[in-house]
């Protein structure tokens, strides 16, 4: 008899709590929903507030609120937002003295719990938290990435379609690089319905559209007075269920490269294969002069706060 995919998410805040909903509504599996202990009643209290709404909505997903790895063990994909959210005034690298214990804890502890788990980080900085989970744990290439591409791609592809006056879904964007105000809006290839997108849109509104996506995030800071949430968790999930459901679906995710794009032993962002075995092939776009010249900043950038890291004693 077939079961029921297991889903752990490592923190219970605003996108952990989003995340155990998409989750659940959309049948991908049952949710654990893991916080630390002072948290944990927290957890069950939003794990029962979701389990109570299946009965409203027709989702026949458990949702368990626990602060005990022992309740992860096993589980298919791990998505991991643990560690604290932005604050206006605050880059993301500004988030690697706090959030780099947080990382190292989660990767120890699924190690010997779920070392067999499809890993998706979101915790910030990004590229450099998924290189110390990889770090940490040993686990294979294949099995870890970085939630940015979709998301950075997802407001990318939104503030084009509302200049252009047309339809999200006819839409096609992809950013590269590294998860921070470096990344890369690849305007070679971003078309709406196959026609590319500057035949629609003005070079400089163009050049205005490029700038807000790169600050996309830190503009929801300012105005919430914390990280973005809904668009986040909906981003990862589509990562998870490419994953288990073998979707083979070509996104840009954080991966481990090793001589693609010129790049070795980093995680940045680039178009990728997510399909039953994980990342199973990164893709190598014929990207123009300025483009490859705006990856190489990213990389600088992604490289910079790695080196911090790998400094930072255990």
């Amino acid at each position: 008899m077939a079961k029921r995919k297991k889903i752990a998410l490592i923190g219970a805040g605003n996108i952990g709590g989003e995340l155990a909903r998409l989750c659940a509504n959309t049948q991908l599996g049952d949710v654990i929903l893991f916080d630390i202990p002072a948290k944990e009643k927290f957890a069950q209290g939003k794990a029962l507030d979701l389990e109570q709404n299946s009965s409203v909505l027709g989702y026949d997903a458990r949702i368990t609120g626990t602060s005990k790895w022992e309740d992860v063990s096993g589980a298919d994909v791990l998505i991991i937002t643990a560690g604290i959210p932005r604050k206006p005034g605050q880059s993301r690298d500004d988030l690697v003295a706090t959030n780099l214990p947080i990382i190292r804890d989660v990767a120890n502890n699924a190690k010997k719990h779920c070392p067999d788990a499809f890993v998706i980080v979101i915790s910030n900085p990004l590229d450099a938290m998924v290189y110390e989970y990889m770090r940490v744990t040993g686990c294979s290439k294949k099995k870890i990435a970085g939630m940015a591409g979709v998301l950075d791609s997802a407001r990318f592809q939104l503030f084009l379609a509302r200049e252009a006056n047309v339809s999200i879904k006819d839409v096609r964007a992809m950013v590269l690089g590294g998860h921070g105000d470096d990344m890369v809006p690849v305007l070679s290839m971003c078309t709406i319905n196959g026609v590319p997108a500057t035949q629609f849109i003005a070079k400089d509104k163009m050049a205005q559209i490029i700038e807000r996506t790169r600050k996309g995030g830190g503009e929801i800071v300012n105005l919430m007075g914390t990280s973005a949430y809904y668009a986040p968790a909906s981003s990862a999930v589509a990562m998870a269920e490419a994953y288990l459901l073998d979707q083979k679906r070509l996104l840009p995710v954080a991966s481990y490269l090793d001589g693609e794009y010129g790049y070795k032993d980093l995680f940045m962002g680039v178009p990728a294969i997510v399909g039953g075995e994980g990342v199973e092939k990164i893709v190598e776009l014929p990207l123009t002069d300025e483009e490859k010249g705006m990856l190489a900043k990213s990389a600088a950038s992604v490289q910079s706060v790695v080196d911090v890291v790998k400094k930072t004693p255990a």
